[in-house]
């Protein structure tokens, strides 16, 4: 499987991304002819830069001085991406990049879809943006796309609408429930026409998954910044069997005065609030007093809400959160029987393997049978299997 990363450690943007997909390998010629398809009048073009001493490509749109910044609605873009001499999968991707993008102005607007006017995202570079991107993915073979937590930068920002905060209201909200942060200079780093992009097309938000590189390219924003390049990398390559790395959220607190009931409460509550693991420690604390460590494992975007669950359901005062690395191995699941029934074994690429310990404990419950024997009867099922 042909990967795409999106390492947005200084934002995205449209334009960021367009340069990175034909930094990364695709054939700017044929972006070019297919933008051109569209029948807007601008000029595309690809002009080579360098930002903090990094070489990238600087994806460029001449409108013209009769074009100017029209304001489209919905059905209009979709009726030039339709128009266009664009493959099936770039028309359809296209259209749903517009589509969430007018949904989110909708949102933060109170208005129905077909009134959204598309005021900056419809100029014709913002068009161009997002089929560039769409296509950018198609000519590359991206099979799938992986896109880095956001940073969005911080400050504000000038809009039709006035001056905003960022993140503006339409980039938060499409990046609702997706992993951000503010780092590095006080100005707008992502926009709404990145954000749509990225959480249409993106399959998940994590760390670089494993693979093997072929090409990697870099898209130039406008400015150059003193802190950092102001470009958006990407990394393409295959799919590897490599074990699983990703990023948690350890949330941590040291508690000493809370009963067992009511922390024993808590860690049900966090499991079935969707924290990946969740474990109590006993502590020796300050003043010789016994005490517990309660610490939860979480995907980054749940950091938040089971912060506020361990505040609403312990008596802890203050939490310590960080960002650790957890590798997982590649697995699988094997069906054995037993004589009490089937069970599934989780079995690992290195070979270990371990019987799924509810099907062990239903069997247990249903026969009657001690959970020990089940266990060990599911072991020699996959042993003999595998034999």
């Amino acid at each position: 499987m042909k990967i795409c990363y999106l390492d947005a450690f200084s934002g995205l943007s449209g334009d960021m991304l367009v340069g990175a997909l034909a930094s990364a390998g695709a054939d700017e010629a044929a972006l070019v002819e297919g933008l051109n398809s569209l029948s807007t009048g601008a000029r595309f073009r690809f002009d080579r830069v360098m930002r903090r001493g990094i070489a990238a490509h600087k994806f460029l749109v001449d409108e013209g001085p009769e074009h100017g910044h029209h304001h489209r609605h919905l059905e209009d873009i979709l009726g030039m991406i339709d128009a266009g001499s664009l493959p099936g999968p770039v028309k359809h991707n296209a259209t749903a990049i517009f589509r969430r993008l007018g949904e989110a102005e909708a949102a933060v607007h109170q208005v129905p879809l077909e009134r959204v006017h598309f005021h900056e995202v419809g100029a014709v570079d913002s068009i161009a943006d997002i089929v560039g991107a769409a296509l950018g993915f198609h000519l590359l073979g991206a099979e799938k796309i992986v896109c880095s937590p956001v940073n969005v930068g911080g400050g504000t920002v000038k809009t039709e609408h006035g001056v905003l905060p960022v993140p503006a209201p339409a980039t938060a909200a499409l990046l609702k429930d997706k992993p951000v942060y503010s780092r590095g200079p006080q100005v707008e780093l992502t926009t709404p026409t990145g954000a749509a992009i990225a959480t249409t097309l993106a399959a998940s938000f994590d760390v670089l998954p494993p693979m093997r590189i072929l090409a990697t390219g870099y898209g130039a924003g406008d400015r150059d910044f003193a802190e950092q390049p102001n470009v958006l990398r990407i990394i393409f390559g295959e799919a590897t069997g490599a074990p699983e790395s990703t990023t948690v959220a350890v949330i941590e607190a040291n508690i000493d005065d809370a009963s067992p009931e009511l922390l024993g409460h808590a860690l049900e509550r966090l499991l079935e609030a969707g924290a990946l693991d969740v474990t109590i420690s006993p502590l020796l604390m300050k003043k010789n007093r016994p005490g517990s460590l309660l610490r939860v494992i979480a995907v980054p975007q749940d950091r938040e809400r089971l912060a506020q669950l361990v505040f609403a359901e312990t008596t802890t005062l203050g939490l310590r959160i960080y960002t650790a690395e957890r590798r997982v191995e590649a697995r699988r699941l094997v069906e054995v029987e037993t004589p009490h029934g089937t069970v599934r074994v989780k079995v690992s690429d290195s070979g270990n393997f371990a019987p799924e310990f509810e099907d062990c404990r239903k069997l247990a419950l249903s026969s009657g049978v001690p959970l020990k024997q089940i266990l060990a009867e599911a072991n020699s099922a996959y042993l003999k299997k595998v034999r």
